[in-house]
């Protein structure tokens, strides 16, 4: 049985990767600091084959005692993919003068250094997995950028940064790759006090060239392919509906 450790695994695309993998029949790691989302996955996976911690996986002690849990629990079995997902949703900071140190040390926490951390704590455990894969969960605001998103943007540009560094440094051992989803609705896959029906205008979803707005299974499904395509390693894979090959503009 082939075992995923995902962070940010309580809410939105976390959940969904964490419940996709689950239904293959994987077992199943996520760490997220929302301890009732996790505690309404724990309720629903067997536990023999879940295991969820409340971890600030942007702070290395928090890193550090998860992992200690996480090699009782596996034993001598492998992480066979890992996937880093954790981060501040919101990407709007506001005026570039009003940013405060503090809340742009927070982005890149919650993303990028999340991501080091909790690779370098996995890479043992990774390492036993023939085929082991990490996943980055990027953005296509790694490339674009709507106004006042900067501490969001450079988050999720050094993440695609590490991804390739990962790929060159730890193959071919193991393959790094970074998903960067757009516009994926996760109203629905919140946890029951924050979860809702999202109303999307007509427009919304016209302006996709798929015709519809991104769902978290999307992401779920580009993890399970990219782990399984063992010659692709350092890539970006968007998952936008094909938003960011359009050129807009206002007529």
């Amino acid at each position: 049985m082939q075992t995923i450790l995902t962070t940010g695994a309580g809410n939105g695309i976390g959940r969904a990767i964490t419940m996709h993998f689950h239904a293959l029949g994987w077992r199943v790691i996520g760490l997220d600091k929302d301890a009732e989302a996790l505690a309404e996955l724990r309720d629903t996976l067997p536990r023999e084959n879940a295991l969820f911690l409340t971890a600030d996986v942007g702070r290395e002690g928090a890193v550090g005692e998860a992992f200690a849990r996480i090699a009782e629990w596996l034993g001598e079995a492998a992480l066979d993919c890992l996937v880093n997902n954790a981060g501040i949703a919101d990407p709007y900071a506001g005026p570039l003068e009003d940013l405060d140190l503090a809340d742009w040390q927070a982005w890149i926490d919650a993303s990028l250094t999340a991501a080091f951390l909790v690779t370098r704590a996995a890479l043992p455990f990774l390492e036993r997995s023939p085929g082991a894969s990490i996943a980055n969960i990027s953005s296509t605001r790694a490339v674009m950028s709507e106004p006042d998103t900067f501490a969001y943007a450079a988050a999720k540009g050094g993440l695609d940064a590490l991804t390739h560094s990962l790929a060159v440094s730890l193959g071919p051992t193991i393959r790094a790759n970074a998903i960067r989803p757009g516009w994926i609705e996760t109203a629905p896959w919140q946890k029951k006090g924050s979860r809702s029906d999202p109303d999307h205008r007509p427009k919304d979803r016209e302006q996709h060239p798929v015709g519809r707005i991104g769902r978290p299974e999307d992401i779920a499904e580009a993890v399970a392919y990219l782990h399984e395509a063992g010659f692709v390693s350092g890539q970006h894979l968007n998952i936008d509906g094909g938003m960011t090959a359009r050129m807009i503009y206002e007529h």
